[in-house]
């Protein structure tokens, strides 16, 4: 048998590899295949297409349904640029410190689900236990949707979900959603003193980024619904972070690209945004081919998160809550995978350790009192999957 690692020293491992999204996270898998393999854990993966990362999912209990999901993802974010002051690869504790890249966001919490998950098959448990890790958290969440449907082609149901987002430990019970889309405003050159027999791809677009600004206007100044209070910002925001285009300052540009965003409280629809946004890429591709035919704006999908609603006496929060003692109430505006297990019928709730203000920053770091704390947690969880 494997020897027996602890939290920290699965940690340690963990964040050893690089799993950048961009990259393969497969030697992490293959180790943690390795880990559990050991102590006689029975794993099954889900690749990609082009067979360069996997999902994980395993179980240990009875082969009955109503278990406990632990879920996390193996993915972090670059360091490229980043003035760190460590070797974002190697755990460093100083100062009651673990930096390292992902420590907090959120192998912390993957290294705790993994210790959890074999504490409860060396113990032995009444009720099951079941980890999902993931990839590609970090670009869109949406690699977890077919990770889900591997868990029900080889699992049995589980019937609560614990996303080990960092929350400092106490349960996250709604989040936002959100879908991104690529704008590619294609227009016609002309020397920009002929302006009105051109098209001009940027000042087109430009249209476009000021009814975003118009939704924002829109959606500040009227009501929440009472999910939406619960939010800050208490509504739909609607966002542009790049955008580039056009040759010359005397040529009508004709190519204008952006990406626009929406984060939705989880009790407004991604389509129906989507929806919006078509509707008016439509009235300003009319204006510009009533102009110049052969004009047009492409719209490319690029993520579709699902939000997190709350749960009217959900099971996980009940769990999360009783296992902690936190009765605060929670919610926030970044989103995670929760929302598509809740969508494909799993109580679920955010619980993890770590604070989300050093997720992503250079010299990210988790408090050992949180790597501490969210081992006294999993003692219980497997103390009442023992019951």
């Amino acid at each position: 048998m494997t020897t027996l690692l602890t939290p920290r020293e699965i940690l340690d491992k963990l964040v050893s590899f690089p799993t950048v999204s961009r990259d393969s996270n497969l030697d992490l898998i293959d180790w943690v295949e390795d880990y559990l393999n050991g102590h006689g854990v029975t794993c099954h993966r889900q690749y990609n297409e082009a067979g360069d990362k996997a999902g994980l999912c395993a179980h240990v209990g009875p082969e009955v349904d109503g278990g406990i999901v632990l879920s996390g993802h193996t993915d972090v974010v670059p360091v490229d640029g980043q003035p760190w002051t460590t070797d974002p690869f190697t755990v460093v504790e100083k100062d009651g410190k673990l930096y390292g890249r992902g420590t907090c966001d959120m192998k912390g919490f993957d290294a705790l689900a993994i210790w959890a998950l074999v504490e409860a098959k060396r113990q032995g448990v009444a009720r099951p236990l079941q980890i999902a890790l993931s990839y590609d958290e970090e670009v869109g969440c949406e690699e977890v949707v077919p990770l889900i449907e591997e868990m029900q082609k080889h699992l049995p149901r589980a019937s609560a979900v614990i996303v080990g987002e960092p929350s400092m430990m106490k349960a996250v019970t709604a989040h936002k959603g959100g879908r991104a889309f690529d704008i590619h405003v294609h227009g016609f050159e002309v020397h920009s003193s002929l302006i009105h027999t051109g098209v001009n791809a940027i000042m087109f677009g430009a249209k476009l980024i000021e009814w975003a600004n118009e939704m924002n206007a829109a959606q500040a100044a009227g009501t929440p619904s009472e999910t939406a209070a619960l939010f800050v910002p208490p509504w739909t925001s609607t966002h542009v972070g790049t955008i580039s285009g056009g040759t010359a300052g005397n040529i009508t540009a004709k190519d204008c690209t952006f990406e626009i965003d929406f984060r939705n409280v989880p009790d407004e629809n991604n389509d129906d945004w989507e929806a919006r946004l078509r509707a008016e890429v439509a009235e300003v591709e009319a204006e510009m081919k009533a102009i110049v035919p052969d004009t047009w704006i492409e719209v490319t999908p690029t993520y579709d998160l699902t939000g997190l609603a709350p749960e009217v006496d959900g099971e996980a929060e009940a769990l999360v809550r009783r296992l902690t003692g936190d009765n605060s109430q929670n919610v926030v505006s970044y989103g995670t995978e929760a929302g598509h297990f809740q969508n494909d019928g799993y109580s679920t709730v955010v619980c993890g350790p770590g604070d989300i203000a050093q997720a992503h920053q250079p010299d990210e770091f988790l408090e050992v009192a949180q790597l501490e704390a969210g081992q006294r947690f999993m003692v219980k969880l497997v103390q009442e999957v023992l019951a």
